[in-house]
């Protein structure tokens, strides 16, 4: 499944077996779960794409082969997760530093190099990771990126007690598991009207779920925003509570509207998040069994990625869409 320009539909081209370099693996993709990323890449939104490019960043599958000087944690048949962060130098001060999701030269699967809406796909072995058991590989998709992303947005607001999430989607509900496991008090804002999202976090647990044209019942500590609506960050800066932060979660946002200084005022604080780090990943695959984090899931056979991704644009989806591969 290969994407040859962007914003036309994806065309599937016969791609040969690929070879491991050094260092890498070669990968059988079992599945691999859609992501709005790969909306914004097809979109156009995301700029300079590799092409022609395989997209697909959330990718389940098995190890076929192994190249010379590979890391010996993986053996043939092991199952591991490739997520968006494919590749850095591990020498720049951003990776000396722990921050290697900052790295200037980092390679992002799916986007800049070739992901796993494929049989077959080739990831450096160190940004490869083993999966809990516990998950079965549709399961297990989506949290390769909706739940580590949610994750490292959901660290970033540190202890706060009174956590509200914006735009309810894949991601939001992954993370709002982990944080009413871990007791917070969680405000979900949806569409303005969205009922039916609005109940069903509230039967999940949230404490109050409302309209992003609403305020909160009570000033929130924290606020992470999933929609890539820029217009939400003046909105959630208001319903913070003095030293609150937003959290910016997504990889694009459409332009944030000025605001008065005095929503800022009272150290308030915006960030973005950028993409994620090896650490993130280990620490929400160990977490992840343990809350359990449960994902909605539908699936597609890879033939059926365009109208998985046409379903997820039109905001028709049922769950997270997983593409599965022929004979899984």
């Amino acid at each position: 499944m290969v994407l040859d320009k962007p914003k036309q539909p994806l065309q599937l081209r016969d791609v040969p077996r690929p070879n491991a370099g050094r260092g890498q693996l070669i990968v059988r993709v079992v599945t691999c779960a859609v992501c709005r990323t790969d909306l914004h890449v097809v979109d156009g939104e995301l700029p300079d794409p590799k092409l022609p490019l395989i997209l697909g960043h959330q990718i389940v599958g098995r190890v076929q082969g192994i190249g010379e000087e590979t890391d010996s944690k993986f053996q043939i048949g092991d199952r591991v997760g490739i997520p968006w962060l494919g590749w850095t130098d591990g020498e720049c001060a951003y990776c000396r530093s722990g921050r290697e999701n900052l790295c200037d030269k980092a390679r992002f699967t799916g986007y800049t190099i070739n992901g796993g809406y494929a049989e077959f796909t080739v990831a450096d072995a160190r940004f490869c990771f083993p999966l809990p058991e516990r998950y079965n590989d549709v399961e297990v998709a989506p949290l390769l990126c909706a739940g580590l992303i949610g994750y490292r947005s959901y660290r970033k607001t540190g202890n706060a007690r009174r956590l509200g999430i914006y735009g309810f989607g894949n991601a939001a509900h992954l993370i709002a598991q982990v944080v009413l496991y871990e007791g917070r008090d969680l405000f979900v804002f949806t569409r303005p009207g969205d009922t039916k999202t609005q109940q069903n976090a509230k039967t999940l647990g949230a404490k109050w779920a409302g309209g992003s044209d609403e305020m909160p019942p009570e000033k929130l500590d924290a606020a992470i925003i999933f929609a890539s609506v820029g217009p939400l960050v003046p909105t959630a800066l208001r319903a913070l509570a003095k030293g609150g932060i937003v959290v910016c979660g997504g990889i694009h946002m459409s332009d944030i509207p000025s605001f008065p200084y005095a929503d800022l005022w009272e150290e308030r604080v915006i960030t973005s998040v950028a993409n994620l780090t090896r650490r993130d990943a280990d620490e929400f695959l160990q977490l992840a069994p343990r809350v359990p984090v449960k994902a909605h899931t539908e699936t597609f056979p890879l033939e059926q990625a365009n109208t998985a991704l046409d379903r997820f644009r039109a905001g028709k989806l049922s769950g997270t869409a997983v593409l599965v591969m022929d004979g899984n």
